[in-house]
């Protein structure tokens, strides 16, 4: 496994590899990883040839009062998971090797990163599609895989791609979690005991809802409440829950297509997101 730390290694490498007749898959992190990442790390590796996994904790991507110098890292475990995945180079890069001091070029989507997580954080995915597009430069990767759990990032990544014309392969991985059911993420070592047993209601609630769902009912305000209540009965502080089309992110009042409860919200000052399709 080679370890690269420039773009232009990166960009040297991917060429070389292309040049062999080799699929390029690509995971862009931001390290500390887990199963869920590693679950994506398998998709790519059975959709290419050689694969890459990049660790970048992208600063443009948090706002001033956000966890930037917080954000767990862990380069020499991250390392060794990659290894033991078969992973064939990891692009680790340091915020000047991606950020000139004068930067000044941005990426940004303009319908469906402005909803849910892009009301509470309105910077937030300007900096994700800036960087994906970097790291998407830097890697030229032929498949790119992202997870569910992020669900809008993912559709945000998906409309950027199409929209900009950039010739990569987008796999969204499915939702990996805990044994007791808690999404997998790097955020979750920020909880304590108390936090993580009750942040449990979030899958709990969106369970609830899917039950009431397969029994047939569509409104959006009764499938609402019950993930609001299960949340806010563990002492939650909801950031938001709600029914939207997986198409276009838009408010649902039934659910009259595919469509995604989406839920953000905060156990302690740890925020947690997760979510469920309908239909």
């Amino acid at each position: 496994m080679i370890i690269v730390r420039t773009v232009a290694e990166m960009q040297g490498l991917s060429r070389r590899w292309r040049r062999e007749g080799k699929r390029v898959g690509f995971v862009p992190t931001m390290g500390f990883l887990h199963d869920g990442h590693l679950s994506l790390v398998r998709l790519a590796r059975d959709e290419s040839d050689v694969s890459a996994v990049s660790i970048f904790v992208n600063p443009t991507q948090f706002g001033p009062s956000e966890d930037l110098a917080q954000y767990p890292r862990d380069f020499l475990r991250d390392e060794a998971l990659c290894r033991g995945e078969g992973v064939d180079c990891v692009f680790y890069p340091a915020p000047e090797e991606m950020y000139a001091s004068d930067f000044s070029t941005w990426v940004e989507e303009g319908v469906l990163s402005k909803p849910l997580c892009g009301q509470a954080r309105p910077t937030h995915f300007r900096g994700v599609t800036t960087v994906v597009t970097k790291l998407f430069n830097a890697v030229l990767p032929d498949v790119a895989v992202f997870g569910r759990k992020d669900a809008q990032q993912a559709l945000v990544i998906e409309r950027m791609v199409r929209d900009l014309n950039v010739p990569v392969r987008i796999i969204v991985g499915d939702i990996i979690r805990e044994s007791d059911g808690l999404a997998m993420s790097s955020r979750n070592k920020y909880l304590s005991v108390d936090e993580r047993q009750r942040a449990l209601s979030i899958r709990a609630g969106l369970l609830a809802a899917s039950r009431l769902y397969d029994g047939g009912e569509k409104t959006a305000e009764v499938l609402r409440l019950a993930v609001l209540g299960s949340i806010e009965e563990q002492g939650g502080k909801v950031d938001y829950v709600e029914l939207v089309s997986r198409a276009q992110l838009a408010a649902l009042p039934q659910v009259s297509e595919p469509a995604v409860i989406a839920v953000a919200a905060f156990f302690g000052k740890t925020r947690l997101i997760d979510n469920c399709y309908l239909g």
